[in-house]
């Protein structure tokens, strides 16, 4: 029996739309986009009417999802008759006061026309659309859950849609990772010759002040045991090997959360902020130029690393 293949890393990123009709023939459209979030937030446009639907799609999503600003909007498109419209019908009231108008009217002007039933109908307000009928318990409980299952069908397409993204975004990881290793090494390469570095430098500020007018003064109070110790006292505030040592520990960390896939965002984002704090401190403690450079690039990528991180479920 084949081991069952890791999970999959999601992206928050992601867009969805999936159609149907409803019984009574109304078309509808669910449209469903994520961007990244703190955590998930589900912002709903619903048609008048439908508000009962929401505590289902709030369950619904929840289930689904672990984080993402998404939005979901859903549009409704009656199917309109044949005759080119809805069925308009006359507004009883609004027929009665203008036909009374009308014929009084003209009764006050000698020789004028009764009144003219499609001039009446023309009247603003005398005609109106036929309002829908009444739905039964059976119809509406058929919509609401054809408009569920709709949802959820959207659903399904954003987070497959939100997995292809992740399937992008893991190779980026994968290749950031690898860099902010690869200078890693570098690091520690150029950290271990620092304390040859730092005597070096500290004889050479001996040496200049020796050289100068109060040279042999400064000889007889700098013995040679002295200067040992604060080579010694400058190597060990300069010693990085244990931020190089975490920075390691974190990257082995990162890769494995890659390889766990799913929603790690969180636990990913917690590392980028540890690399930030080791590659802050290897920076301080630099002794060399060429350390301080590899350490600013090293702070580049980890910077870049969390740029994309933030896009992970």
């Amino acid at each position: 029996m084949s081991a069952a293949a890791p999970p999959l890393l999601a992206s928050m990123t992601g867009f969805a739309r999936a159609e149907g009709t409803l019984p009574d023939g109304t078309s509808f459209l669910w449209e469903l986009r994520s961007v990244n979030g703190r955590g998930l937030d589900l912002r709903l446009r619903l048609p008048n009417g439908l508000d009962p639907l929401e505590p289902a799609l709030r369950e619904m999503t929840a289930g689904r999802l672990r984080r993402g600003n998404v939005s979901a909007t859903l549009t409704l498109r009656r199917e309109e008759r044949a005759a080119g419209g809805p069925r308009l019908v006359p507004d009883p009231a609004a027929l009665e006061q203008a036909l009374a108008l009308a014929l009084d009217l003209a009764r006050r002007i000698p020789g004028a026309p009764p009144p003219r039933a499609e001039a009446l109908l023309a009247l603003p307000g005398v005609l109106r659309a036929e309002a829908p009928a009444e739905e039964d318990e059976a119809t509406r409980e058929a919509k609401h859950a054809a408009l569920l299952d709709g949802f959820a069908r959207a659903l399904d397409g954003l987070i497959e849609a939100r997995r292809a993204e992740g399937a992008k975004l893991a190779a980026i990881l994968g290749a950031l990772i690898d860099e902010i290793a690869a200078l890693r090494e570098a690091a520690a390469a150029l950290a271990a010759s620092q304390p040859e570095a730092q005597q070096a430098r500290l004889r050479a500020q001996l040496a200049a002040l020796l050289d100068g007018p109060d040279g042999a003064a400064v000889s007889r109070r700098v013995p040679e045991d002295r200067l040992a110790a604060e080579v010694a006292l400058l190597a060990t505030r300069s010693d990085v090997r244990e931020e190089l040592d975490r920075l390691g520990a974190h990257i082995e960390q990162a890769r494995a959360l890659l390889r766990a896939g799913e929603a790690v965002g969180r636990r990913l984002d917690f590392l980028t902020q540890e690399f930030g704090r080791e590659a802050n401190t290897l920076c301080a403690k630099s002794a060399t130029t060429a350390l301080t450079r590899t350490g600013l690039e090293l702070k580049a990528a980890i910077e870049r690393l969390r740029e994309q991180v933030a896009n992970v479920e």
